[in-house]
């Protein structure tokens, strides 16, 4: 075979496809959507993204989406840890249980936590004797984004840990490492690009969250209102310019997080590389 010829023919065919696809699927009606926020001018754009209640919407959603990314990056690698490190029975069906914020409709999950953690749920219900109130509050987002954003950081982890050599692990510890030192000092840094890149996947994740968030936010104005209903308010009452400008701030946020995780990625790719 020569070195001209690849083993998935019709370069150009697959290319032009390609290309269409991603026109027709993504970039047109992304760019619809900007092209609609032209119709505002530049103080109108001002005023709809930075209102006061759309100002409150972005604190609560980056806020509660940093604090549900941070946890998932600290347990989803004690989740990986576990299943990567130990054997245990029933181990298969927690492996399999990790995917299933993928596969749960994300209003299910909603549904799901606001029966357990509503004041009169299974969970919410021992609660609240001692005034803690984990649903339709700025927490029961928090929680929401824990449980659809922690596969992303065990499934980015895991494998990483697979591929670890315990050996340095075991040479460490013969060279009077302890525990702690090993961790920080070979573990850490083998996995610290994957748990990154989890931790980017996870936060982006929890910024375009509705479904599970919606039932158990409250949506309070100024208090528990995340962007995404703010934007499903103003279409509700026919503010499409509006919406669109909302829309077009978290597209933005968005794609510097898009570019954040392919830097991560890149970043990974080459230390592996580096370390094989």
């Amino acid at each position: 075979m020569s070195s001209n010829q690849k083993v998935l023919p019709g370069f150009r065919l697959t290319l032009g496809y390609t290309i269409f696809y991603l026109l027709l699927i993504v970039l047109i009606p992304l760019s619809a959507l900007i092209l609609n926020t032209f119709s505002l001018s530049w103080p109108q754009f001002l005023a709809a993204v930075t209102s006061e209640r759309v100002f409150a919407s972005y604190r609560l959603t980056f806020g509660a989406s940093l604090i549900a990314a941070v946890f998932n990056m600290v347990f989803g690698l004690l989740v990986a840890w576990v299943l990567v490190r130990y054997r245990f029975p029933g181990k298969k069906i927690i492996d399999a249980l990790v995917d299933l914020p993928f596969a749960l409709p994300t209003a299910v999950a909603g549904i799901a936590l606001t029966a357990l953690l509503a004041n009169n749920g299974w969970i919410g219900q021992h609660l609240e004797p001692y005034g803690i109130q984990l649903a339709f509050n700025p927490s029961g987002i928090v929680i929401a984004l824990i449980f659809i954003g922690l596969p992303f950081v065990v499934r980015t982890v895991q494998p990483v840990l697979e591929d670890a050599e315990t050996e340095l692990e075991e040479v460490a510890m013969c060279l009077g490492a302890n525990r702690f030192q090993t961790f920080t000092r070979v573990i850490l840094p083998t996995v610290l690009p994957a748990l990154l890149t989890g931790f980017a996947l996870a936060f982006a994740r929890a910024i375009g969250e509705y479904g599970s968030v919606i039932f158990i936010a409250g949506n309070v104005p100024l208090i528990s209102e995340i962007t995404p209903l703010i934007i499903i308010g103003k279409l509700e009452q026919y503010d499409y310019a509006g919406a669109t400008a909302v829309a077009t701030v978290m597209l933005l946020m968005s794609f510097v997080l898009l570019l954040l995780i392919n830097g991560l990625q890149t970043w990974q790719r080459q230390r592996t590389g580096a370390l094989s």
